[in-house]
């Protein structure tokens, strides 16, 4: 049992992990309907700008704001210098074009910083909390608590402001969102960079945990598309449990099988959500009429 709960700990963390970066790729998706695999280098340039700020002496609170603006920023040009002028091409070529800005991000990242782990200070110490015959790092509940809380804030903002509400227009229909005075250009920004923000976040709260290095954000991206997928594509509350669920099993396929079929979970998971319930856990069957 104590086994049992340790594992269920490890897989909460991670899962809320992946469950953010699930959140970015809903985001995206629910305002452009383009599947954005940069998100994961979102994750990982959270993680690196604030350790290289951190130690260049700034305190870790404000280290951590400048890596969120700074990636929110990086999001908003992606938008405006890849996605908007291709604006009308396939979605196979927007996707291409997200995979091939995942490509620039991670190698400027490697020259601007270097190929090293590294790690950030836990935010609350390091001492172990024991629960239930099991431990949990004070970090944890960081990154649990933190997925917990962007996805209040962002259920908070769909429905309850007017903002949140044209998005989901611009979502639904662009056209007809122009057509009652909805910018679509400034909703497309805004969604960019509150996905790559959210994005950051993540990669602040994990790597004190996990360490972070440039090469980090493809797998988090993979993880992220199943956890979206398993959940329902565009679908907020989805992409948390997707991420829950998705981390539950790679700790308990870990624990209880093996170590070496764990990074193959993301792969299962999406193969057996395209053939059994392609909408996912909470997406919704459509039809359309041609």
């Amino acid at each position: 049992m104590d086994a049992l709960m340790q594992f269920v700990f490890s897989g909460l963390t991670v899962g809320a992990v992946y469950a953010l970066v699930a959140l970015g790729f809903t985001i995206i998706y629910n305002a452009s309907d383009v599947v954005n695999f940069a998100q994961g280098e979102f994750v990982m340039l959270g993680g690196m700008i604030t350790v290289f700020a951190f130690d260049a002496g700034l305190p870790l609170p404000l280290a951590a704001l400048l890596a969120i603006v700074a990636t929110a920023a990086i999001g908003i040009a992606l938008n405006k210098f890849a996605i908007e002028p291709a604006r009308g091409a396939p979605v196979v070529s927007l996707i291409i074009i997200t995979i091939g800005a995942s490509i620039l991000i991670r190698g400027a990242t490697q020259v601007l910083f270097d190929k090293q782990l590294h790690r950030l200070p836990a935010f609350s110490g390091d001492d172990p909390i024991h629960l239930l015959g099991a431990t949990l790092l004070p970090q944890s509940l960081w990154v649990i608590g933190g997925a917990f809380a962007i996805f209040i804030a962002l259920w908070l903002f769909f429905t309850r402001t007017l903002l949140g509400k044209a998005v989901l227009a611009t979502a639904n229909n662009r056209l007809a969102a122009q057509l009652v005075g909805i910018n679509t250009g400034f909703v497309m920004t805004l969604s960019f960079a509150l996905s790559a923000a959210i994005g950051a976040l993540a990669g602040v709260l994990v790597t004190p945990i996990t360490l972070v290095s440039y090469d980090v954000g493809v797998g988090l991206a993979l993880k992220g598309f199943a956890a979206a997928m398993l959940g329902g594509m565009g679908n907020p509350k989805g992409a948390l449990v997707g991420g829950l669920l998705l981390g539950l099993f790679e700790a308990l396929t870990a624990g209880y099988i093996s170590s070496q079929y764990k990074e193959a979970v993301a792969f299962v998971v999406i193969l057996a959500v395209l053939f059994v319930m392609p909408q996912g856990l909470f997406g919704q069957k459509t039809t359309e009429r041609v």
